[in-house]
């Protein structure tokens, strides 16, 4: 059984230079054995995991509790949430699907002019990774969390930046984790906690390192996108930086049932008191229809703490930006917005300031604030999403017989999800998710954070050219001793 230490214990410092280069040295070394083994073999990895952290909760959720400020019963959720999608990987592993395995034959007559060659092609590691976790969601995408889960996955080693909101946390879910990886058979170094801001960039900079993975702000996660860019080697930088997640409600949906999407609405975006990535910034509704009277009539939660004193001050900072801005009237606020902690806030403008300062008034508001705006036709709605940067998602609220589908094919370039009458904020771990999207959104608009896809950021295609079948990868070979699913000849492989 994994025994952890309490964390009133311990002390997270930054790590030494010293401690990099070992931490470093060791993710190099585990490489190739940790790519070696079977995918069931990594999926035993990982289900061992879920597993400890089942098996630790009553320790980790009252550190959660203690650094975050987050209630019980939602990091129970999320710890729940991140177990399990240790084992979707685990079984996507068991699959062998993720491998991507091709095999054309030689054809002598092969239509393009000249003979083809035999080629087999599969994805492999990428190798050692970097990832660095966020505040906000101090389970499912922190030590243990999806990007940790997916490397881990792809037989990529992980270097883990603690993130500063939650150390004695990080600390106790590092413990648990390389526990049950020692345990589990898992090659040492296939896991390490760093921690400082100096040590994770240092790290995302070492040539060892073949990847970098990040949840947070955009000036964070545009920074560490630069560094990977700018070494001597770059490297894919997958960053999840910052969305607005705009709403529009369609004069027929508002009315037949303004009340119910404006309570919904109220609802999202002050869902864990507006912390999260997916918080409904912008709702565009209907001048007229009376849902501005019910946005301001709606019930506001009570005032709830924020994450960290950091993230207090740059939600005041901003809001009070907002505040001071003439295009932007209070429409409903609880007792005391500015204070810590901060009661919910709802700001109101119109389409056409919106369309004269979109950049000022899309500004993201990481916590319980989000910004009305009317609008007068629905033919207005294709060009104000249009001012929109990329983002994670966008939803419409509409009925069967809306004629939307111009402002559709704007949000389908505009973000990674679209929302059809429900909300984002709940980001289903599954097969199909997409949590990603156009600049700023993502660095990488082509991946997913969320979702077994997300083993894909962690994997490269390799074509073998002529080779005798006992060098061959195993999910190559004629026999396909993995049963993995395989497209034989431009055919899916009975």
């Amino acid at each position: 059984m994994t025994t952890i230490t309490p964390a009133s214990a311990v002390v997270l410092q930054p790590t030494t230079d010293a401690e990099l280069e070992q931490r470093l040295a060791a993710a190099q070394t585990a490489a190739a054995p940790l790519a070696a083994l079977r995918p069931a073999e990594r999926a035993g990895l990982l289900d061992a995991i879920g597993d400890a952290l089942d098996a630790a909760a009553g320790q980790l959720i009252p550190e959660a509790e203690q650094e975050t400020h987050l209630p019980e019963a939602r990091l129970r959720g999320e710890l729940k949430r991140t177990t399990f999608q240790l084992r979707l990987f685990a079984d996507l592993l068991r699959d062998g699907g993720y491998l991507d395995a091709r095999i054309d034959h030689a054809d002598a007559e092969w239509p393009m002019g000249a003979p083809r060659p035999d080629l087999r092609r599969l994805r492999v590691p990428v190798g050692p990774v970097v990832v660095f976790a966020a505040s906000n969601f101090p389970f499912a995408f922190s030590v243990a969390g999806g990007d940790t889960a997916s490397a881990l996955a792809a037989g990529s080693p992980v270097l883990l930046k603690a993130h500063s909101g939650h150390p004695g946390l990080s600390r106790l879910t590092a413990e648990v984790v390389t526990s049950a990886l020692r345990e589990a058979g898992a090659p040492d170094g296939s896991f390490a906690l760093i921690a400082g801001t100096a040590a994770g960039a240092a790290a995302l900079r070492d040539a060892r390192i073949k990847a970098g993975a990040f949840t947070g702000s955009i000036p964070g996660g545009r920074a560490l996108f630069d560094i990977a860019n700018s070494r001597p080697e770059p490297i894919p930088f997958f960053g999840e930086l910052g969305s607005n997640n705009p709403v529009f409600v369609t004069a027929a949906a508002a009315g037949e049932r303004g009340a119910e999407i404006a309570q919904g609405f109220v609802n999202s975006f002050t869902m864990g008191a507006g912390q999260f990535c997916t918080k409904p910034g912008t709702l565009f509704v209907p001048a007229g229809s009376g849902m501005v009277r019910a946005l301001r009539d709606a019930a506001l939660p009570p005032a709830a703490p924020l994450l960290n004193e950091r993230i207090q001050s740059g939600y005041t900072d901003v809001l009070r930006g907002l505040q001071a801005n003439p295009r932007l009237a209070t429409l409903a606020e609880g007792s005391d917005p500015l204070a810590d902690p901060p009661s919910p806030t709802l700001l109101l403008t119109t389409a056409a300031d919106m369309l004269s300062e979109p950049h000022a008034l899309q500004t993201e508001c990481f916590g319980p604030t989000a910004v009305v705006v009317t609008y007068d036709q629905e033919s207005e709605l294709p060009r104000l999403a249009e001012t929109f940067e990329g983002q994670l998602t966008a939803t419409v609220h509409g009925t069967d017989t809306c004629q939307v589908s111009g402002l559709v094919e704007v949000l389908v370039r505009k973000a990674g999800r679209i929302v059809w009458n429900e909300w984002p904020t709940g980001v289903s771990v599954t097969h199909a998710q997409q949590h990603g999207g156009p600049y700023p959104a993502t660095t990488a608009v082509g991946s997913t954070s969320v979702g077994s896809a997300a083993i894909e950021r962690f994997l490269r295609p390799v074509a073998y050219q002529g080779f005798p079948q006992h060098l061959l990868p195993e999910a190559l070979r004629d026999d396909n001793p993995l049963r993995v699913p395989r497209l034989m000849d431009g055919r899916r492989e009975a």
